[in-house]
């Protein structure tokens, strides 16, 4: 599984220059992928599963419907996060000048994409 999710991974950041990491972890923040020199990965999945969930229970309180997605723009950048499916959660991470629709869109993919293939992981483990 974690091949096909790096291999995502990377496609992903080929089709968006200006991404200066990327990581798929699972909803309780374990990296199970990751594209990135950041030696915080553990730290940096744990807090945006925390956020995600946190993002989740504020749409549905606020009568918003599913949220799938939590972008957060700081000085220095962005930090998108995307659930990947009902187990997993993709974070990436951008420079300030990335086109933010184009991130949004190849976040959805990429994260729709990694929740198919952990999804079919754990299909082929309970049949085995």
């Amino acid at each position: 599984m974690e091949p096909d999710v790096l291999d995502e991974l990377s496609r992903l950041r080929a089709r968006i220059p200006q991404l200066t990491g990327a990581l798929a972890a699972d909803t309780g923040g374990r990296v199970l992928a990751r594209d990135t020199t950041d030696v915080g990965a553990q730290h940096l999945a744990a807090l945006t599963a925390d956020a995600l969930q946190a993002a989740l229970r504020l749409a549905d309180a606020a009568g918003q419907g599913l949220a799938g997605e939590l972008l957060i723009h700081g000085e220095g950048g962005c930090v998108a996060a995307y659930a990947a499916g009902p187990t997993a959660v993709l974070t990436l991470l951008a420079e300030p000048r990335v086109n933010v629709g184009r991130l949004r869109l190849e976040g959805r993919r990429s994260s729709a994409r990694i929740g198919e293939l952990l999804d079919g992981a754990l299909e082929r483990l309970e049949n085995s």
